[in-house]
């Protein structure tokens, strides 16, 4: 075929150009498409590859990278925050600050009570209304509803009162810390007692203190015996019932709130050797008793192997809770079933907490337990014991 006298070879220069543009097509595509990829990537990055692509470096080692990316999570933030904090701020956050412990003003105390540790044979003399606040503590369980430790504060305030009115001269103590008379802790025992919660518990029982200060309980004018206990068995007890004396303001009242104590029923079970220990008997094979009861169902009197004991010498023999009791052989032991905790006289603590919850004041509960007393004054009605 004639070749046209227009046709000619092209040039190798220009093949060569031709072949250049060829290969930089792919090239100008992956450049725009990598471009596009980078405008959802961070500026820093992409400023980053930019200078890479200029320098003719096309890939960044990945350590590199890595360290990038920690770099903006953590620096990033904090750039963010400081400049919006004052000179005084924390980035640590800080403990609410624990509540204060409220103080018992030594004016509001007309005398002061010496104590006798059982445990190191010392005195401790002691503010009455500090005194007062920590036999309360000893006394009552402090999650108990306020006005019934408001009670428990009057009947321990006439306690001590009446106590030291009648007791006899004593160079040493004006009285004990133990249950002969009223237990008390002092702030050591009561730190160690309730550890964190100390200042927290002790803040409620003060309260209650404060609402009852300088009150006592009187009958015709005087200090009553403000007789208390645990629970009862549904009723407390004529004094005459446990006591010798017959005082007309410890009348045997109905107390139904006790039965959700969780002291209401206990169960002991004793050896046949520690019951004839305790009784000084000697009891047969086959035991049987004979017992009659009061109007509130504690038991008065026990017969058994020939011999007799009141209800209250029996608890007290065998250690039993309460006056109230059953007994039951079970081959060479004795099964014990109480109903109550404590001799049963005047306030049950557990009935005044029931009463509280019905939304009864302090006032309205000592006057339950305590038939015919009145709330009264201590400068006026104990005057020998605010002039000590």
């Amino acid at each position: 075929m004639k070749k046209n006298k227009y046709y000619k070879t092209v040039p190798k220069a220009w093949k060569k150009k031709k072949t250049a543009m060829k290969r930089k097509k792919p090239m100008i595509y992956d450049q725009n498409k990598l471009i596009a990829k980078q405008r959802d990537k961070p500026a820093a990055l992409h400023n980053l590859k930019s200078l890479n692509r200029r320098s003719g470096t096309w890939k960044m080692p990945t350590i590199l990278l890595v360290s990038i990316l920690i770099t903006i999570i953590l620096v990033i933030p904090t750039l963010i925050v400081l400049p919006y904090m004052n000179d005084d701020d924390e980035l640590t956050v800080k403990n609410e600050e624990a509540p204060k412990e409220v103080e018992i003003s030594l004016g509001d105390s007309p005398f002061s009570v010496a104590v006798m540790r059982a445990n190191s044979d010392q005195v401790e003399n002691v503010p009455l209304e500090t005194y007062v606040s920590r036999v309360v503590s000893g006394e009552m369980p402090v999650d108990f509803e306020l006005e019934a430790l408001k009670a428990q504060a009057l009947a321990a305030r006439t306690f001590i009162v009446n106590h030291m009115l009648h007791q006899g001269a004593s160079d040493k103590s004006d009285i004990t810390d133990t249950v002969n008379d009223q237990v008390y802790n002092n702030e050591a025992d009561l730190r160690k007692k309730w550890g964190s919660d100390y200042t927290k518990n002790m803040n409620k029982i003060k309260k209650a203190v404060a609402a009852t200060k300088g009150q006592i309980l009187t009958y015709n004018n005087a200090p009553i015996s403000p007789a208390y206990f645990s629970t009862s068995n549904g009723y407390t007890v004529n004094s005459e019932d446990y006591w010798e004396n017959e005082l007309p303001y410890l009348r045997s009242v109905k107390s139904p709130w006790d039965t959700k104590s969780p002291e209401f029923l206990e169960q002991e079970i004793l050896s046949i050797e520690q019951v004839e220990k305790g009784l000084g008997v000697d009891l047969p094979e086959n035991i049987t008793v004979n017992m009659t009861r009061s109007d509130n169902h504690r038991v008065r009197e026990m017969n058994i192997a020939g011999k007799s004991f009141t209800g209250r010498e029996v608890r007290e023999k065998l250690d039993l809770r309460s006056t109230d009791f059953t007994m039951e052989q079970k081959s060479n032991h004795l099964i014990f079933k109480t109903k109550g905790y404590g001799h049963g006289i005047g306030m049950s603590q557990y009935g005044a907490n029931g009463m509280a919850k019905e939304g009864k004041s302090y006032k309205d509960i000592v006057k339950y337990y305590y038939q015919g007393v009145s709330i009264s004054d201590i400068n006026e009605t104990a005057p020998t014991l605010v002039a000590k």
